[in-house]
């Protein structure tokens, strides 16, 4: 905002020495709406990193002071800030303070609900159906090793898009990442190193012939894989649109060659430097290719050159990869080191530098920061691509904010995952008969 000539803006919460000044510690709703507005900045505009850090050292130390629903909505925004949060799940939440609001629009937020409720029926319809595919699968008896996630992939792809129109786009996207989690944890997990060879082979030649090569465990996935993709260019070619699945086929490849780079890595107990590393975790967390297949279901507001555009790494899905490469090795490189995996950022970076474990995370962070930072200079002027399209990616880096913050949910999703799934796609919003009424009349 100050690039764009807004500095004024926040130039008169500053004293005379550039800091913000003291008198803002007693406006604590002042403070927590500079909070949310300082989370919009990016690279070099130092006013709104000193309004970040005084927010957030003053709310905290306002907590324990404050009435029970102020205190609520802070600890909240201090865990969750709305930028990086969720719209559906934070919907829930808002519901509730706003309606402790004495000035509320009853007829307003009644209409609010109603609305969460009815789009809540639909993502549970196509939540059933997707379930039904994936139990027809039954891929939690052939490949026990893996991990059975296919609420938490809906989930997931539905903090990408929740809106009705991307349906479609959902369906399929949903299918690829849980198929997606399948093939991470035979990489991870369970293959021999001659084993992944096949699969990587059978990946790169993309025909069913293939599967005669693979030993029985992978069959199955590797058919449903070609399946959904034939769905996929079914459903396109109705549309006249079956570039497409090219673009989609393509980001899956260059994902599997990475994923079997990883594993080389793994079987030959070779660490690599923290850049060889993440030229490859970048691609292995997957997000380049999730936003590359997020575009295929999206209809006519996507063209071949948005394809073009995805598919050359720029600089917004570049950023989103690393949130979720490192939210995800800061909060799961312990675990993961346990059970035998490829050494993480952590592990890399330490070694190459003979740092501490806190120096790392406190780089890290860093990192994820100016992540964040050009995610949001990437929105601020979007000429190369329509903003529906970049919204897709920053929902990514979203979802991994919500899931990777302080642990690992999607792998240990017993935890508050499933009470966020319970939040958006089980619990109906609660409306009374009285404000009900009130819309009917």
């Amino acid at each position: 905002m100050c690039r764009m000539g807004y500095a004024d803006v926040f130039n008169k919460f500053m004293d005379d020495n550039g800091k913000i000044r003291e008198s803002l510690i007693g406006d604590v709703r002042g403070m927590l709406s500079l909070y949310e507005a300082a989370h919009l900045r990016v690279r070099g505009e130092d006013i709104l990193d000193e309004a970040l850090s005084f927010t957030i050292t003053h709310l905290e130390s306002a907590v324990p002071n404050l009435s029970n629903l102020v205190q609520e909505q802070v600890i909240h925004a201090l865990n969750q800030p709305i930028h990086k949060g969720l719209k559906r799940l934070e919907a829930t939440r808002y519901f509730f303070f706003y309606e402790q609001d004495n000035s509320y629009n009853k007829v307003l937020l009644n209409f609010a609900k109603l609305d969460f409720n009815l789009l809540q029926k639909m993502h549970q319809w196509e939540l059933s159906e997707i379930t039904r595919w994936w139990k027809e699968l039954d891929f939690a008896k052939k490949m026990p090793f893996a991990r059975n996630r296919i609420v938490e992939c809906y989930f997931w792809i539905l903090g990408v898009y929740f809106e009705p129109q991307y349906l479609l786009a959902r369906r399929m996207l949903t299918k690829v990442i849980a198929l997606t989690s399948i093939i991470d944890d035979i990489y991870d997990v369970y293959g021999t190193l001659e084993e992944l060879a096949l699969f990587t082979n059978a990946i790169e030649r993309w025909e069913i012939s293939a599967i005669d090569q693979l030993p029985e465990y992978m069959k199955p996935c590797y058919q449903a894989l070609l399946d959904v993709y034939n769905m996929i260019d079914e459903e396109m070619a109705r549309k006249g649109t079956s570039y497409r699945v090219h673009y989609a086929k393509s980001a899956m490849k260059i994902l599997v060659r990475a994923y079997f780079e990883e594993a080389k890595w793994f079987h030959q107990g070779y660490v690599p430097s923290i850049e060889e590393y993440m030229r490859v975790a970048l691609v292995t967390s997957a997000y380049t290719m999730l936003a590359t297949t997020s575009l295929v279901g999206m209809g006519e507001v996507v063209s071949k050159e948005a394809f073009d555009w995805v598919s050359s790494d720029p600089l917004i899905v570049q950023a989103s990869s690393v949130v979720c490469r490192l939210m995800d090795d800061i909060v799961s490189h312990k675990f993961e080191q346990k059970r035998g995996h490829v050494a993480s950022a952590v592990a890399c970076y330490m070694k190459q530098n003979d740092a501490s474990e806190e120096e790392v995370l406190i780089e890290f962070h860093k990192q994820v920061t100016n992540a964040w930072k050009d995610i949001t200079a990437e929105c601020l002027h979007p000429i190369e691509v329509p903003m529906p399209l970049l919204l897709r990616v920053v929902n990514l880096a979203r979802v991994i904010d919500v899931l990777y913050k302080d642990e690992d949910s999607y792998t240990h999703s017993r935890t508050r995952l499933k009470g966020f799934v319970t939040s958006v796609l089980i619990d109906p919003v609660p409306i009374s008969n009285e404000k009900t009424k009130q819309i009917t009349i």
